[in-house]
């Protein structure tokens, strides 16, 4: 009885080690985290929740978003959202092309929403549009 009763104790952990592992391994914040460290693209979302900040990582840089729900004409939906970086030392290199990708890429989960970025990208994006 108590070899039985180990054995379903040690398929027990295995199965639980397992689904620890697969958890970790598709966690999409590990997964930005990963793409921070190596200066890649990653767009890190929960779109059904408005209350939670999405998360950029481009080039190094690691971008978050403030979304902001408001009406359209048939909806509820996300109208206004804010974008800063987290470290204006890593925007070093970065270009109004990068920046208006990353709007590009913001548009696709969040049509309506109108971006705006916060200091110093917003100074840069003012500057470009009157030249």
């Amino acid at each position: 009885m108590a070899l039985l009763l180990f054995r379903f104790l040690i398929i027990a952990l295995i199965i639980y080690i397992f689904y620890k592992g697969v958890r970790y391994l598709t966690d999409p914040k590990r997964k930005l985290d990963e793409a921070y460290e190596n200066g890649q693209y990653y767009f890190y979302d929960d779109v059904k929740n408005v209350r939670k900040n999405f998360f950029i990582s481009y080039k190094g840089a690691l971008f978050e978003g403030e979304k902001y729900l408001g009406t359209t004409e048939h909806a509820f939906e996300v109208v206004s959202i804010f974008v800063w970086v987290h470290d204006t030392m890593k925007l070093q290199g970065l270009t109004k092309e990068d920046f208006l990708y990353l709007e590009k890429e913001i548009q696709m989960s969040y049509p309506k929403a109108k971006i705006n970025w916060k200091n110093p990208i917003e100074q840069l994006m003012k500057n470009e549009s009157n030249n």
